[in-house]
């Protein structure tokens, strides 16, 4: 039996809301490298979805969720996935404290955050997860796979701006983080096969490994632009650019999206209560500039600072 682990993350650039990283841990009956699992869940989902599509829709979370196209489809995708591990799926702050157990450490919550959830599912019926979440189940079982784990790092703004601070940049800050959820979900005692999508321009990663394993070697096998892979003792780990293109890392995105987007709706309703004209945010730079201005005079009124509103970075 050998681990295929992937991990993504999503609200990197934006100086509002979260960042989300999640990895999805999946035990499969032979090498992942010689398992197309795209093949042998064809039955079940696609990455290229036609029209009238029953199948589940997984891909990298861009391609499943736009303003557009609405978050139909990135919901049902997560939920049922989320269902097959047993993470619970009424609400958001049910969702997200399973999810990221044992790696949050923060305890005073923005308001926006703690006084606020979000009834779940959105936009689709319970019944429709749960018999869409039996046929994959069933599925995966006749393959011989097994979607063991999914888990979450959500990061706060403070938390963030506390590991700029400490680091000094952004993306060592990214990669220190992935790298510490990587340890809770990674047995390095078992065949593991670990692939997660390059951190921007970043093409060395040894030195943040050596410091989530104990005592191990770790080998350098390539380091490139396009790859950089490592081997550490029964693991292979492989940084690439388009990850996604792997089942696992598409997943991976694909919650990250789920849980920033959630986190966002909570974030504008807060503010929109205090201010209803105020046109919400996805949290961009340059909108990011324009909502914080506009809403300066609440912000002072009610006390937040800075630190727990914005991203430095």
């Amino acid at each position: 039996m050998y681990s295929f682990i992937g991990m993504d993350e999503a609200g990197y650039g934006p100086n509002l809301g979260p960042l989300l990283i999640s990895a999805t841990s999946w035990d499969l009956p032979g090498h992942p490298k010689e398992i197309d699992l795209w093949k042998l869940l064809d039955p079940v989902l696609t990455a290229t979805p036609e029209k009238k599509e029953t199948r589940l829709h997984v891909a990298d979370s861009k391609q499943v969720y736009s303003s557009t196209k609405g978050i139909r489809s990135l919901e049902k995708s997560v939920l049922v996935f989320l269902n097959i591990t047993g993470h619970p799926t009424d609400s958001f702050h049910s969702l997200w404290k399973s999810l990221t157990k044992d790696c949050y450490p923060e305890k005073d919550f923005p308001p926006w955050f703690d006084q606020k959830d979000i009834s779940l599912p959105l936009k689709n019926s319970r019944e429709e997860i749960e018999s869409t979440a039996e046929s994959v189940s069933n599925c995966l079982q006749e393959n011989g796979i097994q979607l063991k784990e999914m888990r979450s790092d959500l990061v706060l703004a403070k938390r963030f701006n506390d590991y700029l601070d400490q680091y000094g940049n952004k993306g060592i800050t990214l990669t220190t983080l992935s790298l510490s959820l990587l340890s809770k979900i990674w047995d390095t005692s078992s065949p593991s096969y670990i692939v997660a999508d390059k951190h921007g321009g970043r093409n060395r990663y040894d030195e943040y490994l050596s410091e989530v394993i104990d005592d191990e070697m770790i080998f350098r096998i390539e380091e490139s632009r396009e790859k950089s892979i490592y081997r550490i003792g029964q693991t292979e780990i492989l940084f690439q650019t388009k990850a996604e293109s792997h089942l696992p890392v598409a997943l991976a995105s694909m919650v990250c999206k789920y849980l920033r987007e959630l986190s966002m709706e909570l974030f504008n309703q807060y503010w929109v209560e205090y201010q209803p004209d105020l046109k919400p945010t996805k949290g961009y730079p340059q909108d990011a500039r324009r909502f914080i201005r506009e809403i300066k005079v609440i912000q002072e009124k009610l006390g937040i600072q800075d630190k727990t509103l914005w991203r430095n970075k």
